[in-house]
């Protein structure tokens, strides 16, 4: 049996493999999250769409996302994770996310009501961000058992780095599906909605190498003789004062609270990032959206490469440190760099784009490291859940801020006004990332043996 189980595990191009089949859902998932990144603009003139959503209805839409993960979603997911292992409940939520997107197209497709087809929508939006997110603590966990020991920063950046790709390519397509109109003309809904069937499509294929991970999982669960749950003994059952437990381990809450106002730096930017940019850099629509698209194409570059980097020589708190530097640096940039200049816009992406390489990097082999295994789905859902908070209530503020300000539309100094506006949310965020990053970097001096900078060979 052991043998057998070695000749899984311990075989190089099984893990790479299984690896392979988990970051399909994650590309599919960032690709269908972030198809409108790179369209934002067309929501300040709703009455130039046929879907007649305004930027407060994106803001509103885009918030869906998160409200189940919220509403306690993730901690109850989380926790069914740790009890029914991740086949069972990693595919009832890869399906659930799969069905989201599917009800989500369908509303912005079918010629509701503005109020109807944003109403619908933001539900599937809610469906789809429970099982991405559930999905997304699957693929997470999974990693860590596969690569147990070995190359587990490597693999978690290459899963980070591919699934980031799905952004990049959504930024990217959606300007050239949906072609830039005339002020004025109108948008149909058979050009809108081309993203979301792309999206679904490439979800389907996500789904169906989630199945043959499935189908691998067991195997090597079957040959070493192990289970997919994590619970062996009664004394290791999940019990709700797990939950006490982790959310009182203060290094823990020093990773969820970096989680969620790093990520929303970075990911909710994105969201209103050609938006920013257009207005503050002078810079046309192609211009914004390959420069938006950037973000995720350098974490494709370095994330892979900082993971290997903080398994050989350790540091991680130190990497996000500078990791968080590094974006509150580029939101600076973007806010108080001269109006006018597209040069300033490539040095803010480059940095926004490298510090969104090292912190993940860094963070979530951190994980494992001061959580008992046993409790990882609910910890990595616990940190899930806490920085769903934040991507539920910047995306709200920020596309309010935009309504509110831009009254006119093609007035420029109101869209620069609303840009700086929303930009100060985001220099507010990276502070306090930084300020918890040097706090873990302090903890983790005085608790050497959790091996927090430890490298991953020691």
């Amino acid at each position: 049996m052991s043998t057998l189980k070695q000749s899984l595990r311990d075989n190089r191009w099984a893990c790479w493999l299984a690896l392979a089949c988990l970051v399909v859902p994650m590309f599919a998932s960032y690709f269908f999250d972030d198809m409108f990144s790179s369209l934002s603009e067309l929501f300040k003139n709703p009455e130039t769409l046929q879907l007649g959503w305004n930027m407060a209805d994106y803001g509103f839409y885009s918030s869906g996302y998160s409200f189940l993960c919220i509403w306690g979603g993730l901690i109850i997911c989380g926790a069914l994770l740790d009890k029914f292992g991740v086949r069972l409940v990693g595919s009832i939520f890869v399906g659930m996310m799969v069905g989201g997107a599917g009800l989500v197209t369908f509303a912005i497709s079918a010629g509701f009501e503005p109020k109807t087809s944003l109403t619908i929508a933001y539900i599937g939006c809610m469906l789809f961000g429970l099982g991405s997110e559930i999905a997304g603590v699957s693929v997470t966990r999974s990693i860590a058992k596969w690569f147990k020991g070995r190359n587990m920063a490597l693999a978690m950046g290459l899963q980070l780095a591919i699934a980031r790709f799905g952004t990049a390519t959504a930024i990217l397509i959606a300007p050239m599906i949906v072609k830039q109109k005339t002020l004025g003309e109108m948008y149909t809904l058979a050009e809108t909605n081309r993203p979301a069937l792309i999206g679904l499509a490439v979800l389907a294929v996500g789904a169906i190498l989630w199945a043959v991970f499935v189908a691998m999982d067991a195997r090597f669960d079957k040959e070493g003789g192990t289970t997919d749950k994590v619970e062996t003994a009664e004394e290791d059952k999940f019990r709700i004062s797990d939950i006490w437990k982790v959310l009182s381990n203060p290094r823990f809450l020093m990773i969820a609270i970096l989680c969620v106002t790093f990520y929303c730096c970075v990911i909710r930017f994105k969201k209103f990032g050609v938006s920013i940019l257009l207005p503050l850099f002078g810079v046309n629509l192609e211009i914004a959206t390959v420069l938006l698209a950037r973000i995720p194409f350098f974490t494709i570059l370095f994330t892979p490469l900082f993971g290997a980097l903080v398994d050989k020589v350790g540091k991680a708190t130190v990497w996000m440190i500078v990791g968080s530097a590094l974006v509150l640096a580029s939101h600076l940039i973007i806010t108080f760099a001269p109006q006018g200049v597209p040069a300033y816009a490539y040095i803010a992406i480059a940095l926004l784009g490298i510090g969104y390489s090292l912190v993940p990097s860094a963070m979530w082999p951190s994980v494992p490291k001061i959580i008992p295994e046993k409790n990882l789905g609910t910890a990595y859902s616990l940190i899930y859940w806490i920085q769903n908070m934040g991507m539920w209530a910047v995306p709200i503020y920020i596309g309010k801020i935009f309504t509110k300000e831009i009254t006119e539309a093609g007035n420029h100094a109101q869209e620069v006004t609303a840009a700086i506006h929303a930009e100060h949310i985001f220099i507010l965020l990276g502070i306090v990332a930084i300020a918890v990053a040097v706090m873990l970097f302090f903890s983790s001096k005085r608790h050497p043996q959790l091996g927090l900078d430890r490298p991953a060979q020691q």
